[in-house]
């Protein structure tokens, strides 16, 4: 009853966050529809390939690829974004399309230039990130690295088509398609995986992959953007995105550094550490995704048209109800991921050649990474507006400080709870990440004009 009372007063009068909360609601419920499916596929996967070497093999060849698009094409996402908006709104349809197909063809050259330094570059890093990999552990996992580099190029188009359908208020559909990806790797891996090994997981992953580009590159063709790549000039609005994409570009690198430094101190520990690294970060991702990702996909948008008009009051507002209402809604989530642990893992994943001694060791796993829903979902709306608010560069500096904060918390908590103490870091440094991003809102955030503070 309270949390119900607190969400009616947080949306009373307040027209942009209603049309924020219609959003984040058919993200979220299009997300659930996708985590149905996902939660299908790791049930797929676990019987099929349990806490294997193999499995080990594939997690660690496909963290470059996911990594380089979560770097490349996210940070062109939240630079384009707020200049797409503000350019559209100012200066007509016309002038944003030749934004769009200029940041294209430069987001694309990027995709494929860091594929191939990545592919001539794997025999001399791969053994970081397995350092105590065996000698054909370490060479399956290159050898399915080479396989998935394409994925890089083609997810990295379908999530910058799914950014420009946002900013035009489409949200359901663009959500709904990475269904199929891991639609494609249930067929995969429970059709072709006894008679293909871990390969049908990369055949899938590529099929899936490539599908989901085809679908959002033809709904964003639908609503008016056209997908072509054609370099328009260095436009003042070509300028600002590329200041705003290499602060990004920047911060990504140090931020995601984390996740490599994760996945290698967890190879330092016994085998199938990484494993229950990735076993239990799937329960988290779902709520990060659900609640995180509805919330920065629907407020995106809205912070960019609200800073294009500076409108700062509603800035304010926005602010305050979106850090309220996630914290509401996510800390009783966290609580029950902890209580519940034990018997989620059990359920879901011991099967196969999933055994009650893998649940043993992924179950503390689970409860560390919980720890960090409620300041990692609410720390997602400071991260929003600084980013409309081209302050990058604070982005940046977080980052700097939570790849210090990971290495030295890693030394010292896996010592005393193995892998576990691995992702009790990671919630320890989100908690940083929260109290940095909140003060740095409200110091940036303009004050009241005397008008806007007798409205």
């Amino acid at each position: 009853m309270f949390a119900f009372h607190q969400i009616v007063w947080l949306f009373r009068g307040a027209s942009v966050n209603r049309r924020i909360f219609r959003a984040a609601a058919w993200v979220a419920a299009a997300g659930i529809l996708v985590k149905i499916v996902a939660m299908f596929k790791e049930f797929a996967v676990a019987g099929v390939y349990g806490r294997s070497d193999a499995m080990d093999a594939f997690l660690a060849a496909i963290l470059i690829p996911n990594l380089l698009v979560n770097l490349i094409a996210e940070s062109m996402n939240q630079a384009l974004v707020p200049t797409l908006v503000r350019v559209r709104e100012g200066e007509g349809h016309d002038r944003a399309q030749q934004l769009l197909s200029s940041s294209m063809l430069w987001i694309c050259l990027l995709l494929v230039a860091a594929s191939a330094g990545m592919a001539l570059l794997a025999r001399s890093f791969f053994p970081l990130i397995g350092s105590h990999f065996p000698a054909a552990k370490l060479d399956l996992s290159i050898r399915l690295f080479y396989a998935l580099l394409p994925l890089v190029l083609i997810t990295g188009i379908a999530s910058n088509c799914t950014a420009v359908l946002n900013t035009l208020d489409r949200f359901a559909l663009p959500a709904l398609a990475p269904m199929l990806t891991p639609a494609a790797i249930i067929v995969g891996a429970l059709l072709f995986g006894s008679r293909l090994g871990v390969w049908a997981m990369v055949y899938a992953n590529l099929a899936g992959a490539l599908l989901h580009a085809a679908v959002v590159a033809w709904m964003m063709d639908s609503h008016g953007y056209h997908f072509r790549l054609f370099w328009h000039g260095t436009t003042a609005a070509v300028r600002e995105v590329a200041h705003q994409y290499w602060t990004l570009l920047l911060s990504g690198v140090v931020a995601s550094g984390g996740l490599l430094v994760d996945q290698s101190m967890a190879a330092m520990l016994p085998s199938g550490s990484v494993s229950a690294l990735a076993y239990a970060n799937r329960f988290v991702s779902v709520v990060l995704t659900l609640v995180a990702g509805a919330v920065s996909t629907a407020v995106t948008p809205h912070f960019s048209r609200m800073i294009a008009y500076k409108d700062w009051a509603e800035c304010r507002h926005t602010v305050r109800t979106w850090v309220r209402l996630t914290a509401l809604v996510s800390a009783p989530i966290a609580v029950g991921l902890i209580a519940g642990a034990h018997l989620l893992i059990r359920a879901t994943f011991q099967h196969g050649a999933f055994g009650p001694s893998d649940t043993a060791v992924v179950t503390p796993v689970l409860a560390m990474y919980a720890l960090q829903i409620p300041f990692f979902v609410s720390s997602r709306v400071f991260y929003r507006f600084l980013v409309a608010m081209r302050r990058t560069d604070l982005i940046l500096y977080c980052g700097m400080i939570n790849l210090v904060l990971d290495i030295a918390l890693n030394l010292i908590l896996m010592h005393w709870f193995g892998v576990a103490g691995i992702a009790l870091a990671t919630s320890l440094w989100t908690v940083s990440t929260f109290f940095f991003l909140w003060y740095w809102t409200w110091r940036i955030l303009p004050k009241s004009s005397p008008d806007e503070a007798a409205a």
